[in-house]
């Protein structure tokens, strides 16, 4: 192989390659976006203003999340528990425990989740997995990359980048830690400030007229993250390929070596990849910032004759490609518009709706909670939750499920749409902010309206309020997906066209170069006019079917003509106060276990209240912080009962790591485990002085003598239930739970069975939801050290290493 060639495929150089010709595409784009900004300055722009307000940093001084699950290790092959801090940037930080993470250590890994797909079954994975080698299939029985310690995978799979592996113990905690690395992944994708008027636009442009000189004109699954992350992508599109077809033939090995070794390489360049392009981007837009300030004055300064010299060259260039956009959109577009626009209104009104619902049930729970437990403490704590809806990723899911239903299949081959997961996302995102506006506006509402009359009537004032914003939130979430899919439309359509036009328009563009002054030239590119025209021969037809579908009241989609302007003129006037403190402004102590409950950030120095707070989840036998929701104003719906305060405490200390199993019917499995635990985690029932001669079926009375430290004889009477379908080989029959302590005892010393580690623990308890968890703390051995029995009447702690069991 000569040496240029080899040059070639280095990922340096085939980077530079691709900056080199998207640098000046993005140049030329960055003067016509500067252009566009100005003169929408100078000339305005109209729209209708929203209902609802909207607050520019809802997440200050927010964490979204935090708890413990398990991570494989690729370096050790083992499984290790980690503490899980979500910052507001929607990074995953992955920490040894939740005391160094208060301590402000660095995060033993830190994940950027733009790119990535959430995926909650080996299947699935390893579906996606045969597809990066040709050649090479793995069977999901046979686990070829790792062996999954539990049922419940958790794994965040990226085409290009490293995977990471995760799993939890049981299906309701992967649901909830599903809903969450779903966010991270949703809002990490969306990395493209919306703020910049010059830079987003020319970014966008750039890459999509750099995609279209390599003949990709369809939709770009990849376009996700910052401005850097796109780029590493945009080289890796087709770096990635060329490197699969040279290396992927002299992998060796068996076929779990070679994937894991193809995987370790696409990493390693993605990561060479992404570091060249974050430092030639920022040197990018540096130099056209550095440009910025005598273009923005030449514009000023002739605006009316650049605006004068585009109307003239677009006539033109408008006369060469209207007739070709018009016999094709009559034959090929116009059919389908309808559809493509009925199949995106179904699941994404759907959503909006379903936001409603959840909007609207929180503030019913709102009102019954300020008349059944009244106080400005409990209402400001209850507000303290609501403020934070729009961003809990668990109450949020059932909107986030209804627009995943979105399916373009028939219409994808046809427009090139490589999958609707862009449409998806962005309707997640607009969902997103139209909660947010709904609550931030029912806030201000509410506050404003409590300041003169006090607690008096405050159920109505809520009712009163309510009715309001969800008035002006139907209103906007009209307005909002109507724009929305027109923008749909327009992002499966235009590029139909340009690829079907370009070949005999193309060519002919060159020519109107001539007839543009040279002064202007940096802000009128013939290339954007022609897609201008393009726009505009079809803009009509997707306008009046939007018009149509609004006319026929379609999915509660209100009327152009229907506007509400000036409906509440002083509302806006609230828009500009900071958003309410309810915990400080009614005098209550922060709340601990809900949606704005404080976690500490020693870091950082200050405290930072949590989106998304942690219980203790019933029924795992070993202790493990869940991640399961803390509703706003009820009881928790994943509990079955209230957590015992009289249930013992089972502590580790050594962290151990966690054996592998593939068969979850093996020895080692999850409800093996807890056949063995469960016995012992027993409730023991004292009884009164008066014997019960008669037990309930299915219970047992066992009288035993405890020699207590100073030697005194106590006798003790407990009432044990029999269990049920559980293996001879966990549980002997009739046996109290006196004797199952020392049962215990005794196995453990014979045994070394471990079969999970511990969640990550500290020195002080973990409690951020306001539920005190029985599993706080970690003591050698993991033996109960302590329990409370009632002696003679009495209750009375006993401590376990100082007392022998005599049984009669």
């Amino acid at each position: 192989m000569c040496p240029d060639l080899v040059c070639v495929w280095t990922p340096a150089a085939r980077t530079r390659n691709v900056m080199k010709e998207f640098s000046a595409m993005y140049e030329q784009q960055y003067a016509v976006a500067l252009f566009n900004s100005v003169r929408f300055e100078i000339e305005g722009g109209g729209g209708t203003q929203s209902q609802l307000l909207h607050r520019k940093d809802p997440l200050a001084g927010r964490s979204i999340f935090s708890g413990s699950l398990f991570q494989y290790l690729e370096e050790n092959r083992k499984w290790r528990n980690r503490f899980v801090s979500v910052p507001d940037s929607y990074t995953i930080n992955l920490y040894e425990s939740k005391t160094a993470h208060e301590r402000g250590l660095h995060p033993k890994v830190t994940i950027n989740c733009a790119g990535y797909k959430a995926l909650t079954s080996m299947e699935e994975y390893i579906e996606l997995i045969n597809t990066s080698l040709p050649g090479i299939k793995g069977k999901v029985g046979s686990n070829p990359i790792i062996k999954c310690a539990t049922p419940f995978p958790l794994i965040l799979w990226h085409p290009y980048a490293r995977h990471h592996y995760f799993c939890v113990l049981t299906e309701k905690e992967q649901k909830k830690w599903h809903a969450v690395l779903q966010d991270c992944v949703r809002h990490s994708n969306n990395g493209l400030s919306e703020d910049s008027t010059v830079q987003t636009p020319a970014f966008t442009d750039a890459v999509r007229l750099h995609r279209q000189a390599k003949g990709h004109y369809g939709t770009w699954d990849m376009m996700c993250g910052a401005p850097s992350q796109i780029l590493a992508n945009l080289v890796m599109e087709t770096l990635h390929a060329d490197l699969r077809n040279m290396i992927g033939p002299r992998l060796k090995g068996k076929m779990q070596q070679r994937q894991k070794d193809w995987m370790l390489i696409s990493d390693a360049v993605y990561r060479q990849v992404l570091s060249q392009t974050t430092g030639q981007y920022r040197a990018l837009v540096e130099a056209c910032e550095a440009k910025k300030a005598p273009l923005d004055a030449r514009l000023r300064t002739d605006m009316d004759q650049i605006i004068t010299s585009k109307e003239h060259v677009i006539s033109k260039i408008r006369a060469l490609v209207l007739p070709k956009a018009e016999q094709l959109l009559r034959t090929s577009v116009q059919p389908y518009i309808s559809s493509i626009l009925e199949a995106l209104m179904e699941p994404t009104s759907r959503g909006f709706s379903e936001v409603r619902d959840v909007f609207f049930r929180e503030l019913v729970e709102l009102s019954k909670n300020s008349l059944n437990a009244g106080g400005k403490e409990k209402l400001g704590e209850n507000m303290e939750r609501l403020s934070m809806l729009a961003f809990h990723p668990v109450k949020m899911q059932s909107c986030y499920e209804k627009v995943e239903q979105l399916n373009l299949e028939g219409l994808q081959q046809r427009f090139d749409v490589s999958s609707p997961c862009v449409f998806v996302n962005r309707a997640q995102i607009l969902m997103s902010e139209q909660m947010d506006n709904a609550v931030y506006t029912f806030e201000q509402l509410l506050h404003q309206s409590l300041e003169p009359q006090g607690e008096n009537d405050t159920c109505k004032t809520i009712q009163r309020c309510q009715d309001r914003v969800l008035k002006k939130y139907d209103y906007d979430s009209s307005t909002v997906r109507k724009k929305f899919f027109r923008e749909a439309l327009l992002q499966i359509i235009i590029p139909y066209m340009l690829q079907r036009l370009s070949p005999s328009c193309s060519p002919e563009l060159p020519h109107f170069k001539e007839l543009i002054f040279e002064d202007f030239s940096h802000f009128l590119l013939v290339e954007n006019m022609f897609e201008e025209v393009v726009l505009q021969s079809v803009s009509k037809d997707i306008m009046m079917a939007v018009k149509e579908a609004a006319v026929q009241r379609k999915h509660n989609l209100y009327r152009d003509s229907i506007i509400l302007n000036n409906s509440d003129p002083n509302l806006h006037l609230l828009g500009e106060t900071p958003s309410v403190d309810w915990t400080n402004k009614f005098g209550g102590d922060e709340p601990q276990g809900s949606a704005g409950g404080a976690s500490a950030e020693r870091g950082s120095g200050r405290k930072r209240k949590q989106v998304v707070s942690m219980i203790q989840l019933e029924g795992v036998p070993l202790p493990y912080e869940s991640c399961l929701e803390v509703p706003g104003v009820e009881l928790i719906p994943e509990e079955d009962a209230e957590v015992s305060e009289g249930k013992q405490e089972i502590h580790e200390e050594d962290e151990e790591d966690l054996p592998i199993h593939e068969d979850p019917k093996s020895p080692d499995s999850v409800d093996e485990i807890r056949d063995l635990i469960n016995p012992v985690m027993e409730v023991v029932l004292p009884l009164s002085e008066e014997k019960e001669s008669k037990l309930a079926n299915g219970t047992e009375m066992t009288t035993g003598t405890i020699i207590m430290e100073d030697g005194v004889q106590e006798e003790v009477t407990s009432v044990t239930t029999v269990v049920e379908n559980v293996p001879r080989q966990s549980v002997r029959d009739k046996t109290s739970p006196l004797s199952l302590l020392q049962q215990l005892k005794e196995e453990k010393s014979d045994s070394q069975f471990s079969p999970l580690p511990p969640m990550a623990t500290d020195s002080s308890s973990h409690d951020d939801s306001g539920f005190q968890s029985p599993c706080n703390e970690e003591l050698d051995g993991g033996e109960p050290q302590s329990a409370t029995h009632s002696l003679n009447g009495e209750d009375k702690v006993i401590d376990l290493a100082d007392v022998e069991v005599i049984l009669p």
